[in-house]
């Protein structure tokens, strides 16, 4: 893609600023193109210097326009002229106004007419706008035409005079509704002087049953919309009185309005203001169906670690009356692995993201394993490393896993002898890994996962294989056993 930057390296010395001046016109020249009628074309002046007269000019930006058919088929944006070949962009660079009222030229097979607008910044201009119309269009305008027409010559007055873009609009213009979704023209008091038929019918789906024109739309708006909350807020009347750059919604049960009001300057006054709408009602509904989408899971998520915790107590309740240790510890085992889900569950469940913070889950099982450990005032832990944000379907068993592997470390590893545990995680955006790590008796000689019995092994090993899609791999060190897990994300 071209940009306006390699446009201009070499042939035009312009400072970030009026760079930033030109992307801010650009941004927002759209509704500028559809309110004319016509194409658009950015002419930014060649020179040297900033001292230099200029040698011609060339076309950095096109916009063609939505309401009528475009005058140029082909594309002009790197097209340049030379310095005398199109005297009223020459004049518009060299006098600062606006050029109008030219004869129309024949452009293939269309009549075109041609204006110019210097666009000014900080004082000086540095670019000019060539605005093309079909002439043929312009002999018996409608009413709407004729508004908007008057609409955007007083924006181009803007440009002209350096008040247009409006200063730290971004926010505000994000995104920009269209010129055709609906617009209000607004005189000095707030009062509607004119609105677009669409304008009409949006109000119309609110409840508003008379016309427009005459009414203060601060009044309307008012009279329509919910009660505002926040007494604090600034008021829909003063929102909407064209004084100052606003962007409010008005909603009731009808539906929803996104309304931007933008005031039009001439000379340092305020003449009035137009205001583009759009009806959100269906971008509205579908938020709300998210959020209560997400409150519903966040609630599941509540409930499942509920019952899970329920399960757990109740093992618990049963262990104590079981005699047998073997069976008694095979139940707290099983509560164990319970809580780990469980602690998943209730990351979701407090969490406004559809993804788990593993490390946070990660920190609770580490401490809840630890609290289990007869030496655990002995040993010292440690993480190195982050595994981030993870999906559900990964954080799940992957907590069991490392429930598994830590509650190994303590119970086999280090139950004797031995007094660090490292945690370390390396993840990169192909694959996490996470290895466990003691500096206890060791494994056996005879050692082999796929042979081992133990039952906490076999859990890892199958969640690791089946559920991650995962490799397992248990190291003997000197001292100690390096048990990881890696898994593709």
């Amino acid at each position: 893609m071209i940009t306006v930057e390699l446009l201009l390296k070499g042939r035009s010395p312009m400072s970030p600023e009026q760079l930033h001046r030109i992307h801010e016109l650009t941004a927002d020249w759209q509704m500028l193109s559809d309110l004319s009628f016509a194409d658009l074309i950015l002419w930014v002046p060649l020179r040297k210097d900033s001292k230099s007269w200029p040698t011609g000019h060339v076309a950095v930006a096109h916009i063609r326009p939505t309401t009528a058919a475009t005058v140029f088929t082909h594309d002009v944006i790197g097209e340049e002229i030379s310095w005398g070949t199109r005297g009223r962009i020459d004049a518009a660079l060299s006098n600062g106004e606006i050029v109008r009222d030219s004869e129309p030229e024949q452009v293939g097979d269309l009549m075109i007419k041609e204006e110019t607008i210097p666009v000014t910044w900080d004082g000086q201009v540095i670019a000019v706008i060539s605005r093309h119309r079909n002439a043929d269009l312009m002999r018996s305008p409608s009413r709407l035409e004729l508004n908007y027409r008057e609409i955007a010559n007083n924006l181009y007055r803007m440009v002209a005079e350096g008040t247009f873009p409006y200063p730290d609009a971004i926010a505000v213009f994000d995104p920009l509704p269209r010129v055709g979704d609906g617009l209000v023209r607004l005189d000095v008091n707030g009062v509607i002087s004119y609105a677009s038929p669409n304008a009409r019918s949006a109000f119309s789906r609110l409840g508003w049953g008379k016309e427009l024109e005459s009414f203060s739309l601060g009044e309307i708006a008012e009279s329509l919309g919910t009660p505002r909350k926040d007494a604090h807020e600034e008021g829909m009347r003063s929102t909407l009185s064209g004084k100052a750059l606003r962007r409010v919604e008005c909603e009731n049960s009808g539906g929803t309005l996104d309304l931007l009001v933008m005031p039009l300057i001439q000379s340092g006054d305020r003449i009035g203001a137009i205001v583009l709408l759009h009806n959100i009602t269906e971008l509205r509904r579908r938020d709300k169906e998210l959020v209560t989408k997400d409150a519903t899971i966040r609630e599941i998520h509540h409930r499942v670690k509920n019952n899970l915790q329920t399960v757990s107590a109740l093992l618990r309740l049963q262990s104590r009356r079981i005699e047998d240790e073997g069976a008694r510890t095979a139940l707290e085992e099983a509560v164990r692995r319970i809580a780990s889900i469980a602690l998943v569950h209730e990351t979701l469940s407090t969490s406004l993201e559809e993804t788990v913070g593993f490390d946070e889950v990660l920190d609770h099982l580490v401490t809840n394993a630890m609290e289990l450990s007869p030496r655990m005032s002995e040993i010292k832990i440690q993480r190195i490393g982050a595994a981030g944000t993870l999906e559900p379907r990964i954080a799940t068993p992957l907590a069991l896993v490392v429930t598994e592997l830590i509650h190994n470390a303590l119970e086999h590893g280090l139950a004797r002898r031995g007094n660090f545990l490292n945690i370390e995680i390396e993840r990169n955006d192909e694959k996490c890994s996470i290895a466990i790590i003691d500096d206890g008796e060791g494994l056996p000689a005879s050692f082999e996962v796929s042979a081992s019995a133990n039952l906490g092994l076999q859990i890892v090993r199958t969640l690791t294989e089946n559920e991650l899609q995962g490799t397992l791999s248990l190291e003997q060190r000197n001292p100690g056993t390096r048990a990881s897990v890696t898994f593709p994300l």
